[in-house]
């Protein structure tokens, strides 16, 4: 996606389309209930970890958001109420028509008034609690880093250590809480209060990233590690098996900024060691990457009712199985992003102004 400044970085469509089929491939392995593929199975092929775990994507897009507004931004003097009104056209458009769609897809399935009044409920609370439909918290956690984000840039002129310091105080704001509660999943996997890590590492990252250029030997081995990791979070429970959900475990105390330094260090690497042209199976990958916003959104309408149909028509037995069906669903709906693009999305982007003076 270009920007409103021009600036178009063809490796991050790549990484954002990624971030995207992960997600998709999570909600389709395992549909809502653990079905066709139950939470518990473990893949023995160690990338398939990131996969069968594939709610990690959503940390690679927080990251990839953290990197490319440090990219664009930092040191750069920015209109902040023509900021607000681009990221509104970018994000508004969709989200609301999702939510619509939403609301008359509960009263086609029969809802009652009580039901329809809590969905009402959490639209309008929506803005401040991960309750939007359809993944749509997600969009909730981005506002309130836009709303921080020229604090945290102004900080990040100063110097990195203060980004560096509110990590560390995050941390230990989430350890607090789990001291308190017992709990922090939630806290940690839907709020700022975990995903301000993976902002601030993909900005931190930025600002260093030239570094990171043809380290090929250290990307390699943060892959490896942070697979292994998963690999290993997954056979121990995951997402959902750690006493249910939300799990007692203090893991998730740090496991945001695990994500956040791993596809930190990834994404800063990808970006500045090799060079994408805009087209062929470049541009056809950072196509898709441009649509992952209306797949994200869109997706969870049809996913979990596709997985169950393949299911019945065709048991899947085994992870290897469904994602191989879940690829072939993500590719159709690629073309679905597209119209997404076109129809909804595209007609409010050119309304956008110059926002960096």
């Amino acid at each position: 996606m270009k920007s409103s400044s021009g600036a178009h970085f063809v490796g991050l469509d790549h990484l954002r389309a990624l971030a995207c089929y992960m997600v998709f491939i999570w909600h389709f392995t395992h549909g809502r209930q653990g079905v066709p593929i139950p939470f518990e199975g473990v893949p023995a092929f160690l990338p398939w970890a990131l996969l069968d775990e594939g709610h990690t994507g959503v940390a690679l897009f927080m990251t990839l958001s953290g990197y490319l507004f440090a990219r664009l931004l930092s040191g750069r003097d920015i209109q902040l109420s023509r900021f607000f009104f681009n990221r509104a056209l970018r994000l508004l458009p969709l989200l609301v028509f999702v939510i619509v769609l939403a609301g008359l897809q509960l009263r086609w399935q029969g809802a009652d008034d009580a039901a329809l009044h809590q969905y009402d409920l959490q639209v309008l609370w929506g803005w401040w609690r991960p309750s939007l439909p359809n993944g749509g918290w997600s969009i909730t956690v981005e506002l309130h880093f836009y709303l921080l984000l020229p604090l945290l840039l102004a900080l990040q002129r100063r110097s990195a250590l203060w980004l560096w310091a509110v990590m560390a105080a995050a941390v230990m704001f989430r350890a607090g809480w789990y001291a308190q509660h017992g709990e922090v999943q939630s806290l940690a996997y839907l709020t700022l209060v975990g995903r301000i890590d993976q902002f601030l590492a993909g900005m931190l990252f930025a600002g260093f990233a030239a570094r990171l250029k043809g380290r090929h030997a250290l990307a390699a081995a943060t892959l490896l590690a942070f697979m292994g990791f998963y690999a290993w979070f997954d056979q121990a429970g995951g997402f959902f098996g750690f006493g249910g959900y939300p799990a007692k475990t203090a893991l998730w105390v740090l496991l945001p900024t695990l994500e956040a330094l791993a596809y930190a260090t990834l994404i800063a690497w990808y970006d500045q060691s090799f060079r994408f042209e805009d087209r062929g199976w470049s541009g056809a990958l950072a196509r898709t990457g441009s649509y992952s916003y209306s797949i994200y959104l869109l997706h969870p309408f049809w996913v979990f009712a596709a997985a169950e149909w393949v299911h019945r028509v065709w048991p899947m037995s085994s992870f290897g199985e469904a994602l191989a069906w879940g690829t072939g669903f993500f590719l159709l709906s690629i073309p679905m992003g597209a119209l997404s693009m076109a129809l909804i999305e595209k007609p409010f982007l050119k309304l956008r102004r110059r926002y960096i003076a």
